[in-house]
């Protein structure tokens, strides 16, 4: 009986005496442990894992499983769509006026792009979304908030029908993409509509994320978040805290997360919410003071949930 020695990562070596066992050179394994230590779960779970085949490339080696380094969490099954999401695609698909697909297209269009400067009323934001006309006269409109506008209505049916698409670089640069098309800074060659930044910006006199820092800064953001086997409330607002200190894009970040927030609490069963004028101080100051006072931020938003709950009770939605 020969004896084989492989390394499993740099503090673990494992040692074989079956010669039909063998791990393939060049890939690195760690122990149960690590794994269990990396994601925040219990070694039992991942050896029951293991055993069913729910982790690939895990090994058995004698009575010791070794696992890829690089190896991920098992992918559940989908999970079955919350009564809310349910009524959204329904009412989208079947173009139905005055429900709470209508509602939420209008109010959070008309609250998220008022936060960032447009003059349009919530009238017009209304009118333009039923009529996808303008009908706006006798004052002096900015055609880019009229044209944001109905960009921010596709970004809205874009976050419901792919709810519960795991989120990555490519699906929230198309959320860019679309709010941005068409405007005056689709124009601007250094603007990057659809892609990230390439020149420094700041938000609210801070500085963010140097532009050649952004896509290892945006990939590591993601693969922490998207590691998560399930995820909270405070989850989604840790991410959008940390979304917007990268700043990604040269403009249009504050929209661009606060949809993804809208979208992520869809795919959780988490009731979404929608961040109003009242609310905007409060949600400054919770996105500034966030690590520190982490209950500025949930505090605000709780109370926009409340909001939405208000409606979601009106149009008789379980949540």
């Amino acid at each position: 009986m020969q004896l084989h020695f492989l390394p499993i990562s740099a503090s673990f070596t494992i040692f074989v005496l079956d010669k039909s066992i063998y791990l393939p050179i060049g890939m690195e394994y760690i122990s149960v442990n690590e794994f269990a230590r990396q994601h925040d779960l219990a070694e039992r779970t991942v050896r029951n894992w293991c055993a069913g085949g729910k982790i690939v490339g895990a090994v058995l080696v004698g009575k010791t499983w070794s696992i890829p380094a690089d190896a991920q969490l098992p992918r559940k099954g989908k999970p079955k769509a919350s009564p809310l999401l349910r009524r959204l695609r329904e009412e989208k698909e079947g173009r139905i006026s005055g429900g709470i697909y209508h509602r939420t297209q209008i109010d959070l269009t008309y609250n998220s792009n008022h936060i960032e400067g447009s003059r349009l009323t919530h009238e017009q934001t209304r009118y333009i979304f039923e009529t996808n006309t303008i009908g706006i006269a006798d004052e002096s409109i900015n055609v880019d908030d009229i044209v944001e506008t109905s960009n921010h209505f596709r970004c809205i049916d874009l976050i419901i029908d792919r709810a519960e698409d795991k989120l990555s670089e490519p699906f929230i640069k198309e959320i860019h993409r679309i709010l941005k098309a068409g405007t005056s800074d689709s124009r601007k060659s250094w603007f990057n509509v659809g892609d990230y930044k390439k020149l420094p910006n700041e938000v609210g006199g801070n500085a963010t994320c140097p532009p050649e820092e952004v896509h290892e800064r945006m990939k590591a953001l993601l693969s922490a978040y998207n590691a998560k086997a399930s995820k909270s409330l405070e989850d989604i607002l840790d991410f959008h805290h940390k979304f917007e200190a990268i700043h990604p894009f040269q403009d249009g970040n504050g929209r661009v997360g606060r949809l993804i927030m809208f979208k992520e609490c869809l795919a959780c069963g988490i009731v979404p919410f929608i961040i109003t004028e009242e609310l905007k101080l409060f949600y400054y100051r919770g996105l500034r003071e966030w690590g520190s006072v982490n209950g500025y931020l949930t505090d605000t938003c709780l109370t926009a949930q409340d909001h939405y709950k208000v409606l979601l009770d009106y149009f008789k939605i379980k949540y």
